[in-house]
């Protein structure tokens, strides 16, 4: 492989602009082909990040031979089949979250990366930011002791566009799967699988979850409480509470470069700065694990990434919310 993992970006939406801006941040990494449905939008996204070579369809740039990995950047129905189009064109795939709509299709784009001995990983940037990186490390070193609790929020309040991939059905629009599967994907960072689900949702007038409330359970009785919305404003922080402290992690918890721990009767807060826009970090992850051989992250490693769609979907059992895709 080329001294540089040669990126590639595959949907022109806002969330491939933020990549495309956090690979200029990104060690060892460079864009150099976009693919799109229109030519036309691939030309302008090249244009605005200087990218050399421009293609009109998610197949020639699947197909690129001067590309390592691609950026899958679709709306979410689209993510398995356009991920499974890299990983047939002998690509390296990174899937923006939530990594498929559902566990089924989670399970059947794993088997299809493995069978092909091809890095896949879903692209939860959040994980890879160094203030996510410290708290792994407070816990693993138990600053706080045991950890029993985990509490997270994420949610602002969106313009009603029935037709906008956050509240149209059809494109699996909601809270849950667009900021709720940050919280999830926490609690699922620090206690694990959950052994029992349980929420209540509010189905808005387009018919997806416009706000909700979570309680997960563990091994041990250790719970998350989560909550997500699309249509009121929260505190966006989060808090992990453990027999002998706590760690709070400032608004924005999923950018974070904020955290108080609390240990011994005193408060310590440190600021922990991002390099550039935070999704270089998942970035360079990628790239050193191709350059170590590996086809599976051990940061966000793929069984977890079905583990946290199982948990999604049993939430939607719930509020018998199933989207027209499945």
């Amino acid at each position: 492989m080329a001294k540089n993992v040669r990126w590639g970006i595959l949907a022109m939406g806002a969330i491939a602009k933020k990549f495309a801006e956090g690979l200029r941040d990104a060690r060892g990494a460079e864009l150099v082909a976009v693919g799109s449905r229109s030519q036309e939008k691939a030309d302008a996204f090249g244009k605005q990040f200087n990218v050399p070579r421009c293609h009109g369809s998610y197949e020639a740039l699947a197909a690129d031979a001067d590309v390592d990995a691609i950026y899958v950047a679709t709306p979410h129905p689209q993510h398995k089949s356009a991920a499974a189009l890299c990983l047939e064109g002998g690509k390296a795939v990174l899937v923006e979250k939530p990594f498929t709509v559902n566990a089924r299709e989670a399970r059947e784009l794993v088997a299809l990366a493995r069978a092909k001995k091809r890095f896949c990983m879903e692209a939860m940037w959040t994980r890879f930011i160094p203030a996510i990186a410290r708290v792994r490390e407070l816990i693993a070193s138990g600053a706080i002791g045991e950890v029993r609790m985990v509490a997270a929020d994420f949610g602002f309040r969106g313009g009603l566009n029935p037709e906008g991939r956050l509240f149209n059905p059809r494109l699996a629009g909601g809270g849950l799967l667009d900021v709720g599967v940050y919280c999830v994907s926490l609690a699922s960072m620090i206690l694990g699988t959950p052994v029992a689900t349980t929420g209540a949702a509010h189905i808005g007038q387009t018919g997806v979850d416009e706000q909700a409330g979570m309680v997960l359970t563990y091994e041990g009785g250790k719970l998350a409480v989560l909550y997500t919305a699309i249509r009121t404003q929260t505190p966006v922080e989060a808090s992990i509470l453990g027999t002998d402290g706590r760690i709070r992690i400032h608004n924005p918890f999923f950018k974070a470069s904020r955290l108080t721990i609390t240990a011994g009767g005193k408060d310590e807060t440190v600021e922990i700065p991002l390099r550039g826009n935070g999704y270089n970090y998942q970035a360079e992850h990628v790239g050193q694990c191709l350059r170590d051989g590996r086809t599976e992250s051990d940061v966000m490693p793929l069984d977890e990434s079905i583990s946290i769609l199982e948990t999604l979907d049993a939430l939607r059992a719930q509020w018998k919310l199933r989207y027209p895709m499945e």
